[in-house]
């Protein structure tokens, strides 16, 4: 998403595409070898630029997985029901009254739950497809509140993973500050909220929802002569819509998150170690 006229400093952008999985995508003008991001592609997304990708091979899966085999799951479909609202709005809005109660941000909720998201496998950085999904700050309580905290351990867990993958491209050369979000997770506030907040970046969404079609439309007005580089079409035909800048104030609190999240990969290699594994 572009504002007309703007300069396009890819090596400061990444699109994030949400969905079932998700993917991470970003160009530059050299090559760059990245363990555990596919690529460098030439010419495959913009002409002339190598593509790196990322990605994660669970992410919307994994937050449907963990609200719908919940034991309150039943009862979370009642509730949303009768609010008109969609299972996630409810949550979403149980976790705004959860943090208003105890007074503290939403993020904060989940001091005590944390999440290592690799429940079907790792796709990047780590490209290990024999990790498996962990889950740490269990209790007997299994209410409808347990279940909101669970589900936002578990988007937090997919932002982390995130911020991994974005992390290993800046070591490599890349300096993303910004991510161009689209895709099916970009109607959750929660979820884009909590991923700027992890990244530390702004997402911008595109003024058009519906980003692969005007993806065509520019790939067609660029072979039909209308532009003559895809960049100047980008720049010409899509619009920046809302954007979601992060809340530095949280940051020291997701920077203990995410070593905890890195905590839980180690303790899994040691686990997988000590059963000889």
């Amino acid at each position: 998403a572009l504002n007309e006229g703007e300069a396009v400093d890819f090596n400061a952008r990444l699109a994030l595409i949400g969905g079932t999985s998700s993917c991470h995508m970003a160009v530059a003008p050299n090559e760059r070898f990245i363990p555990g991001v596919w690529g460098p592609y030439y010419s495959a997304m913009v002409p002339d630029m190598w593509l790196a990708e990322g990605g994660q091979s669970a992410t919307g899966a994994l937050v449907d997985h963990i609200i719908f085999n919940h034991h309150q799951s039943a009862a979370l479909e009642i509730e949303s029901k009768a609010a008109d609202q969609s299972p996630y709005e409810w949550l979403n809005n149980r976790l705004e009254e959860l943090a208003t109660e105890k007074g503290v941000p939403m993020a904060e909720l989940t001091a005590q739950l944390h999440v290592y998201d690799a429940f079907h496998g790792n796709r990047s950085p780590r490209a290990d497809a024999s990790l498996k999904g962990m889950i740490s700050g269990l209790s007997l309580s299994s209410s409808l509140d347990d279940l909101a905290l669970l589900y936002l351990a578990t988007v937090q867990a997919v932002a982390y993973g995130t911020r991994h993958i974005i992390e290993e491209m800046n070591q490599a050369g890349y300096a993303i500050d910004t991510v161009l979000a689209c895709g099916g997770g970009t109607k959750n506030q929660v979820f884009l909220q909590q991923h700027a907040d992890i990244i530390g970046a702004k997402l911008v969404l595109p003024e058009e929802p519906e980003a692969v079609l005007l993806g065509s439309a520019v790939l067609g007005a660029v072979a039909a002569g209308t532009y003559a580089t895809i960049p100047e079409a980008m720049a010409a035909m899509s619009r920046a819509g809302s954007t979601i800048e992060p809340d530095a104030s949280i940051k020291p609190y997701h920077d203990k998150k995410y070593t905890a999240f890195q905590q839980l990969y180690d303790a899994q290699m040691a686990i997988r170690k000590t059963m000889g594994g």
